[in-house]
Protein backbone atom coordinates (compact mmCIF):
# COMPACT_ATOMS: atom_id res chain seq x y z
CA UNK A 1 0.00 0.00 0.00
CA UNK A 2 2.54 2.43 0.71
CA UNK A 3 4.23 1.61 -2.44
CA UNK A 4 0.95 2.54 -4.24
CA UNK A 5 0.58 5.76 -2.20
CA UNK A 6 4.38 6.31 -3.55
CA UNK A 7 3.02 5.83 -6.79
CA UNK A 8 -0.34 8.21 -6.44
CA UNK A 9 2.06 10.97 -5.09
CA UNK A 10 4.15 11.25 -7.78
CA UNK A 11 1.58 10.83 -10.36
CA UNK A 12 -0.56 13.60 -9.10
CA UNK A 13 2.80 15.86 -8.25
CA UNK A 14 4.40 15.46 -11.42
CA UNK A 15 1.38 16.72 -13.08
CA UNK A 16 0.50 13.91 -15.01
CA UNK A 17 -2.83 13.78 -14.23
CA UNK A 18 -3.45 17.54 -14.94
CA UNK A 19 -1.68 16.47 -17.82
CA UNK A 20 -4.10 14.03 -18.64
CA UNK A 21 -7.36 16.64 -17.60
CA UNK A 22 -6.18 18.43 -20.51
CA UNK A 23 -5.90 16.36 -23.09
CA UNK A 24 -9.10 14.24 -22.03
CA UNK A 25 -10.76 17.84 -22.32
CA UNK A 26 -9.01 18.34 -25.60
CA UNK A 27 -10.20 15.25 -27.71
CA UNK A 28 -13.39 16.29 -25.78
CA UNK A 29 -13.64 19.20 -28.41
CA UNK A 30 -12.69 16.92 -31.31
CA UNK A 31 -15.50 14.90 -30.40
CA UNK A 32 -18.22 17.57 -30.16
CA UNK A 33 -16.70 19.88 -32.80
CA UNK A 34 -16.31 16.33 -35.33
CA UNK A 35 -12.77 17.58 -35.67
CA UNK A 36 -10.53 14.91 -36.85
CA UNK A 37 -8.00 13.23 -34.29
CA UNK A 38 -4.59 15.00 -34.87
CA UNK A 39 -2.39 13.03 -32.27
CA UNK A 40 0.91 15.19 -32.60
CA UNK A 41 -1.11 17.79 -31.30
CA UNK A 42 -2.96 15.60 -28.14
CA UNK A 43 0.07 14.47 -27.58
CA UNK A 44 1.75 18.14 -27.70
CA UNK A 45 -0.56 18.88 -25.44
CA UNK A 46 0.27 16.53 -22.82
CA UNK A 47 3.82 16.83 -22.64
CA UNK A 48 3.35 20.80 -22.60
CA UNK A 49 0.81 20.42 -19.73
CA UNK A 50 3.55 18.42 -17.40
CA UNK A 51 6.65 21.15 -18.93
CA UNK A 52 4.30 23.97 -18.08
CA UNK A 53 3.47 22.91 -14.86
CA UNK A 54 5.85 21.50 -13.22
CA UNK A 55 7.64 24.56 -14.76
CA UNK A 56 4.91 27.19 -12.41
CA UNK A 57 5.07 24.48 -9.67
CA UNK A 58 8.83 24.17 -8.79
CA UNK A 59 10.41 27.01 -10.66
CA UNK A 60 11.03 29.17 -7.19
CA UNK A 61 11.98 25.92 -5.35
CA UNK A 62 14.79 24.96 -8.06
CA UNK A 63 16.09 28.47 -8.30
CA UNK A 64 16.66 28.96 -4.35
CA UNK A 65 17.36 25.42 -3.63
CA UNK A 66 18.66 23.76 -6.45
CA UNK A 67 21.79 22.39 -4.06
CA UNK A 68 19.73 20.88 -1.33
CA UNK A 69 16.95 19.83 -3.73
CA UNK A 70 14.88 16.48 -2.09
CA UNK A 71 15.17 13.76 -4.52
CA UNK A 72 11.77 13.46 -5.07
CA UNK A 73 12.22 17.13 -6.95
CA UNK A 74 15.53 15.70 -8.41
CA UNK A 75 13.20 12.67 -10.11
CA UNK A 76 10.23 15.31 -10.95
CA UNK A 77 12.72 17.13 -12.37
CA UNK A 78 14.08 15.07 -14.86
CA UNK A 79 11.02 13.41 -15.77
CA UNK A 80 10.22 16.81 -16.71
CA UNK A 81 12.93 17.40 -18.75
CA UNK A 82 12.20 14.32 -20.67
CA UNK A 83 8.88 15.30 -21.24
CA UNK A 84 9.80 19.16 -22.61
CA UNK A 85 11.76 17.28 -25.26
CA UNK A 86 8.98 14.86 -26.00
CA UNK A 87 6.99 18.08 -26.38
CA UNK A 88 9.73 20.07 -28.72
CA UNK A 89 9.42 16.79 -31.01
CA UNK A 90 5.63 16.68 -31.56
CA UNK A 91 5.42 20.87 -31.57
CA UNK A 92 7.63 20.51 -35.11
CA UNK A 93 4.46 18.31 -36.46
CA UNK A 94 2.23 20.95 -36.00
CA UNK A 95 0.73 23.88 -38.22
CA UNK A 96 3.00 27.08 -37.99
CA UNK A 97 -0.24 29.02 -37.25
CA UNK A 98 -0.36 26.08 -34.26
CA UNK A 99 2.78 27.04 -33.02
CA UNK A 100 2.30 30.94 -33.30
CA UNK A 101 -0.46 30.59 -30.58
CA UNK A 102 1.11 28.01 -28.51
CA UNK A 103 3.99 31.08 -28.35
CA UNK A 104 1.44 32.99 -26.70
CA UNK A 105 0.31 30.77 -24.81
CA UNK A 106 3.54 29.54 -23.28
CA UNK A 107 4.94 33.26 -22.81
CA UNK A 108 1.55 33.64 -20.35
CA UNK A 109 2.92 30.68 -18.88
CA UNK A 110 6.38 31.65 -18.00
CA UNK A 111 5.17 35.02 -16.98
CA UNK A 112 2.90 33.32 -14.35
CA UNK A 113 5.94 31.77 -12.75
CA UNK A 114 9.03 34.22 -13.51
CA UNK A 115 9.24 37.26 -11.37
CA UNK A 116 9.06 40.48 -14.13
CA UNK A 117 6.69 43.31 -12.19
CA UNK A 118 8.06 46.02 -10.33
CA UNK A 119 8.31 44.90 -6.77
CA UNK A 120 6.33 47.99 -5.08
CA UNK A 121 3.27 45.76 -6.34
CA UNK A 122 3.95 43.30 -4.32
CA UNK A 123 4.05 42.51 -0.18
CA UNK A 124 6.06 39.46 -0.77
CA UNK A 125 9.25 38.17 -3.06
CA UNK A 126 7.22 37.44 -6.10
CA UNK A 127 5.99 39.29 -8.85
CA UNK A 128 4.81 37.48 -11.23
CA UNK A 129 1.52 37.23 -12.91
CA UNK A 130 0.76 34.15 -10.61
CA UNK A 131 0.58 36.79 -7.53
CA UNK A 132 -1.24 39.80 -8.80
CA UNK A 133 -4.63 40.06 -6.54
CA UNK A 134 -7.91 38.49 -8.43
CA UNK A 135 -5.90 37.28 -11.45
CA UNK A 136 -4.73 33.42 -11.17
CA UNK A 137 -8.33 31.67 -11.63
CA UNK A 138 -8.63 34.01 -14.80
CA UNK A 139 -5.06 33.09 -16.61
CA UNK A 140 -5.19 29.63 -15.90
CA UNK A 141 -9.01 29.71 -17.35
CA UNK A 142 -7.94 31.64 -20.54
CA UNK A 143 -5.33 29.07 -20.66
CA UNK A 144 -6.94 25.98 -20.82
CA UNK A 145 -9.20 27.01 -23.12
CA UNK A 146 -7.24 28.16 -25.52
CA UNK A 147 -5.23 24.97 -25.44
CA UNK A 148 -8.11 22.59 -25.62
CA UNK A 149 -10.64 24.28 -27.63
CA UNK A 150 -8.76 27.12 -29.77
CA UNK A 151 -5.39 24.80 -30.78
CA UNK A 152 -7.56 22.26 -31.51
CA UNK A 153 -9.93 24.24 -34.45
CA UNK A 154 -6.82 26.25 -35.45
CA UNK A 155 -4.79 22.97 -36.02
CA UNK A 156 -7.79 21.63 -37.87
CA UNK A 157 -8.16 24.55 -40.04
CA UNK A 158 -11.76 24.40 -39.10
CA UNK A 159 -13.82 27.73 -38.63
CA UNK A 160 -14.55 29.57 -35.62
CA UNK A 161 -17.88 29.67 -35.85
CA UNK A 162 -20.18 30.70 -33.05
CA UNK A 163 -20.52 26.85 -31.53
CA UNK A 164 -16.56 27.46 -31.18
CA UNK A 165 -16.28 30.81 -29.24
CA UNK A 166 -19.01 29.20 -26.76
CA UNK A 167 -17.57 26.00 -26.15
CA UNK A 168 -14.63 28.18 -25.67
CA UNK A 169 -16.06 30.12 -22.91
CA UNK A 170 -17.79 27.19 -21.76
CA UNK A 171 -14.00 25.67 -20.95
CA UNK A 172 -13.33 28.68 -19.57
CA UNK A 173 -16.12 28.78 -16.75
CA UNK A 174 -15.41 25.22 -16.28
CA UNK A 175 -11.86 25.51 -15.29
CA UNK A 176 -13.21 28.50 -12.56
CA UNK A 177 -15.60 25.93 -11.35
CA UNK A 178 -13.04 23.78 -11.16
CA UNK A 179 -10.28 25.87 -9.54
CA UNK A 180 -13.31 26.47 -6.51
CA UNK A 181 -12.46 23.64 -4.38
CA UNK A 182 -8.70 24.15 -5.05
CA UNK A 183 -8.92 28.01 -3.70
CA UNK A 184 -11.40 26.81 -0.61
CA UNK A 185 -8.82 24.22 -0.04
CA UNK A 186 -6.06 26.85 0.18
CA UNK A 187 -7.74 29.81 2.11
CA UNK A 188 -5.49 28.97 5.10
CA UNK A 189 -2.40 29.18 3.27
CA UNK A 190 -2.64 31.81 0.75
CA UNK A 191 -1.55 35.24 0.87
CA UNK A 192 -4.14 37.62 0.80
CA UNK A 193 -2.57 39.57 -1.22
CA UNK A 194 -3.52 36.92 -3.72
CA UNK A 195 -7.55 38.01 -3.29
CA UNK A 196 -8.82 34.69 -4.14
CA UNK A 197 -12.60 34.59 -4.38
CA UNK A 198 -13.18 32.40 -0.71
CA UNK A 199 -11.29 35.48 0.54
CA UNK A 200 -13.06 38.42 -1.05
CA UNK A 201 -16.37 36.81 -0.61
CA UNK A 202 -16.13 33.36 1.87
CA UNK A 203 -16.61 30.14 1.38
CA UNK A 204 -20.64 30.26 1.23
CA UNK A 205 -20.69 33.01 -1.40
CA UNK A 206 -18.19 31.10 -3.29
CA UNK A 207 -20.37 28.14 -3.84
CA UNK A 208 -23.30 30.11 -4.68
CA UNK A 209 -21.17 31.98 -7.23
CA UNK A 210 -20.08 28.54 -8.24
CA UNK A 211 -23.74 27.10 -8.69
CA UNK A 212 -24.89 30.34 -10.77
CA UNK A 213 -21.54 29.97 -12.91
CA UNK A 214 -22.66 26.22 -13.62
CA UNK A 215 -25.97 26.84 -14.58
CA UNK A 216 -24.59 29.62 -17.33
CA UNK A 217 -21.75 26.58 -18.39
CA UNK A 218 -25.05 24.56 -18.79
CA UNK A 219 -26.98 27.28 -20.40
CA UNK A 220 -24.78 28.17 -23.13
CA UNK A 221 -25.21 24.72 -24.32
CA UNK A 222 -28.61 25.65 -25.46
CA UNK A 223 -27.51 28.19 -27.61
CA UNK A 224 -25.15 25.97 -29.95
CA UNK A 225 -26.50 25.62 -33.37
CA UNK A 226 -25.76 21.56 -33.20
CA UNK A 227 -27.79 21.07 -30.44
CA UNK A 228 -28.13 16.75 -29.28
CA UNK A 229 -29.68 15.18 -26.94
CA UNK A 230 -26.41 13.61 -26.12
CA UNK A 231 -24.67 16.42 -25.65
CA UNK A 232 -27.48 18.07 -23.50
CA UNK A 233 -27.07 15.21 -21.00
CA UNK A 234 -23.24 14.75 -20.90
CA UNK A 235 -23.45 18.48 -19.90
CA UNK A 236 -25.83 18.36 -17.45
CA UNK A 237 -23.89 15.15 -16.03
CA UNK A 238 -21.12 17.21 -15.91
CA UNK A 239 -22.42 19.93 -14.43
CA UNK A 240 -23.97 18.03 -11.65
CA UNK A 241 -20.45 16.11 -10.82
CA UNK A 242 -18.87 19.90 -10.59
CA UNK A 243 -21.66 21.42 -8.54
CA UNK A 244 -21.24 18.40 -5.76
CA UNK A 245 -17.43 18.42 -5.47
CA UNK A 246 -17.60 22.64 -4.94
CA UNK A 247 -20.72 22.10 -2.59
CA UNK A 248 -18.96 19.65 -0.75
CA UNK A 249 -15.50 20.71 -0.78
CA UNK A 250 -14.14 22.75 2.56
CA UNK A 251 -10.56 23.98 4.17
CA UNK A 252 -9.86 20.59 5.34
CA UNK A 253 -10.18 18.19 2.58
CA UNK A 254 -7.54 15.91 1.75
CA UNK A 255 -4.73 16.57 -1.09
CA UNK A 256 -6.54 14.27 -2.80
CA UNK A 257 -9.81 15.93 -3.03
CA UNK A 258 -9.09 18.33 -5.05
CA UNK A 259 -5.57 17.42 -7.03
CA UNK A 260 -6.80 13.81 -8.07
CA UNK A 261 -10.77 13.82 -7.77
CA UNK A 262 -12.08 17.33 -8.59
CA UNK A 263 -9.05 17.18 -11.71
CA UNK A 264 -10.97 14.23 -12.72
CA UNK A 265 -13.81 15.73 -13.98
CA UNK A 266 -12.50 16.04 -17.81
CA UNK A 267 -11.37 12.63 -17.65
CA UNK A 268 -14.69 11.21 -16.49
CA UNK A 269 -16.38 13.87 -19.16
CA UNK A 270 -14.34 11.89 -21.52
CA UNK A 271 -15.15 8.72 -20.22
CA UNK A 272 -18.92 9.58 -20.56
CA UNK A 273 -18.54 10.57 -24.26
CA UNK A 274 -17.01 6.79 -25.33
CA UNK A 275 -19.80 5.43 -23.07
CA UNK A 276 -22.50 7.01 -25.18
Amino acid sequence: MKHLRLLLNFYIHSSMHVALAVLAMTYVTLLELHLGPDWNLLYFVFFSTITGYNFVKYFGLARFHHRSLANWLKIIQVFSLFCFLLMLWFAFKLTFETLLWIGVFALVTFLYAVPFLPRHLFMDHERNLRNIGGIKVYVIGVVWAGVTVLLPVLNDGAAFSMDVWLTAFQRFLLVMLLMLPFEIRDLQYDSLRLATIPQKIGIKNTKIIGVVLAVVFLMLEFLKEELTTKLIILTLAITLITVLFILFSNKKRTDYYSSFWVESVPILWLLLHFVF
